[in-house]
């Protein structure tokens, strides 16, 4: 791949647009990303069929213009993250007159077709993303970090890609949609000459509610700490889940079932109960079965087996034995069954369990079934009731959860359902909490990086829209986060062609990528295939 540099710049918000300076304090949700993991790396594909000087004359221009004006209102990312040389001092954001982000403009020679497939070499994307310029010392020892940096890519007559690196401790990923919505949607009105159909609401940098909130944690600054990363022989994998296999899982995942297990036995009816007549497990079968059929949609399946039981020749109080007996097994084996089977839910435990048995089958020494699998995903805590923020606040609010699983467990046969009850359980506890915590959301990021730790972390959502982002050239053809070839991670967005699917990226190392897309491919035909009531 040949790359070539066409332009290195600065853009900035149009001069005096903003209070010179404009600070803003960082507050408990944006701690937990201070110096704490690489930058995130968002990068967009865009068809675009013309030669690269048609580009630099027409569509370049508009580019930074529109950027320009969107980072009057998205200020944080042309800002610096201001770090006093003493640490009693907290950091803040800082906003001067003129400061601005890097945007460099390249040309590349590379496939366009290739960096959009679905399987790749994680390094083709590399060249394409920008790097932050290097933090600065000031006379007095304050050290001064700039947040955010594009590089624009041009493939001649095939296409261009959008990079964006910047620092997790300025905004999450809701904010940074918000961002690529506004730049993009101004973008296209521009370009057609319509300025007045910009409708999307400006963001909201209000932090009172939340450094003002009375039970908040006391604010630690974390120093940077080395991780884990390799790019070696890595593989970039896309997988798309449709609609329609979605709700095969969901139905799948919401077939009752004994605690870690998938099929489970017929309920065993001590010797002290048994029936002389010979009746006791035949009806106990029949007592499950309508139990189950409760917790079907339609409950009508529920009175032919129970009317028959009823009106069998068993005594009275055999039969309320066995009606004891019966609601005893259902309370204690399904009781954990999973309430509220979402498409997070049942997509991150199949990939989950996926994962760590691609591990597994590549033969390692290091596997040990009593090792901690950690699987880390990301809330948006906007909507809370303590804090009662705007959709579109510009900032962290997300609260982290960590569901902790022994890898034994994981890549069983019953572990797709251990994942996802572990998952199901968090989403639970984040909705029914009264009060949020320090451990949710100030986590110490630091406990991943430990050597031999087993971790997943989700970056992304299907909620924010990705394929939503129109420069004014249509949809993105492909979008994924860069960064989760860093370590494990996996990235969830919406579906690029529609239809309510869900699209999840992540990167493994080629061997244990070749097993897990065998896993997981087995896994979902073997699930979809049931026929389902």
């Amino acid at each position: 791949m040949m790359m070539k540099v066409i332009e290195e710049s600065q853009v900035s918000p149009p001069p005096n647009s903003l209070p010179s300076p404009t600070t803003l304090p960082l507050t408990l949700f944006d701690i937990s990303w201070f110096f704490i993991i690489p930058p995130v790396q968002r990068i967009f594909f865009y068809h675009f069929p013309h030669p690269t000087h048609h580009f630099l004359q027409t569509t370049l221009p508009i580019l930074k213009h529109s950027l320009s004006l969107t980072l009057q209102h998205f200020f944080p990312f042309s800002s610096n993250l201001i770090i006093l040389p003493n640490s009693d001092n907290p950091p803040y954001i800082r906003y001067l007159d003129g400061d601005s982000l890097s945007f460099t403009v390249s040309e590349s020679s590379a496939d366009f077709n290739l960096l959009i497939s679905d399987s790749q070499d994680a390094q083709n994307w590399h060249p394409l993303v920008p790097n932050l310029p290097p933090p600065r010392t000031e006379p007095n020892g304050t050290t001064v970090v700039p947040l955010m940096a594009i590089q624009v890519t041009v493939l001649p007559n095939s296409g261009f890609s959008i990079c964006l690196t910047f620092k997790h401790v300025a905004a999450d990923g809701k904010s940074l949609h918000h961002f690529m919505k506004y730049w993009a949607s101004l973008s296209k009105a521009i370009a057609n000459n319509n300025n007045n159909s910009l409708s999307l609401d400006l963001p909201s940098h209000e932090r009172d509610k939340i450094l003002t909130f009375p039970n908040a944690p006391k604010l630690t600054y974390l120093y940077k700490d080395a991780y884990r990363s390799s790019y070696v022989d890595k593989v970039r994998t896309s997988l798309v889940l449709s609609h329609e296999q979605v709700q095969k899982l969901k139905k799948w995942f919401g077939i009752p079932r004994r605690k870690n297990w998938l099929s489970p036995p017929l309920p065993y009816c001590p010797s002290p109960f048994e029936d002389p007549s010979g009746y006791c497990l035949p009806l106990l079968d029949v007592l499950r079965y309508s139990f189950f059929c409760l917790t079907q949609p339609s409950k009508a399946h529920f009175l032919s087996p129970l009317l028959s039981y009823l009106l069998s020749p068993v005594s009275l109080s055999w039969r309320l034995r066995i009606l004891f007996l019966g609601r005893k097994w259902f309370v204690d084996n399904c009781k954990d069954t999973t309430k509220h089977i979402s498409t997070f839910v049942v997509t991150c435990s199949l990939v989950w369990f996926c994962m760590v048995k691609s591990e597994k089958n590549t033969g390692g020494d290091d596997f040990v079934v009593d090792d901690l699998c950690n699987f880390l995903f990301l809330a948006d805590c906007r909507d809370r009731p303590e804090y009662s923020l705007p959709k579109t606040y510009f900032g962290n609010c997300l609260a982290s959860y960590s569901v902790v699983v022994k890898r034994g467990e994981l890549v069983g046969k019953d572990g797709i359902v251990v994942a996802a009850n572990g998952i199901e359980r968090k989403i639970r506890d984040f909705k029914s909490d009264a009060l949020l915590g320090a451990e949710v959301l100030m986590p110490d990021y630091r406990q991943l990086w430990k050597q031999g730790m087993s971790f997943v972390v989700v970056a992304g959502s299907p909620k924010l829209g990705v394929y939503e982002t129109d420069f004014g050239w249509g949809k993105p053809v492909k979008s994924d986060a860069v960064h989760i070839d860093l370590f494990g991670s996996i990235s969830l967005s919406d579906c690029r062609d529609g239809g309510g699917g869900i699209e999840v990226g992540l990167a493994l190392e080629r061997n244990r990528m070749a097993n897990f897309v065998s896993i997981f491919q087995e896994q979902l035909d073997s699930i979809c295939s049931i026929q389902f009531l």
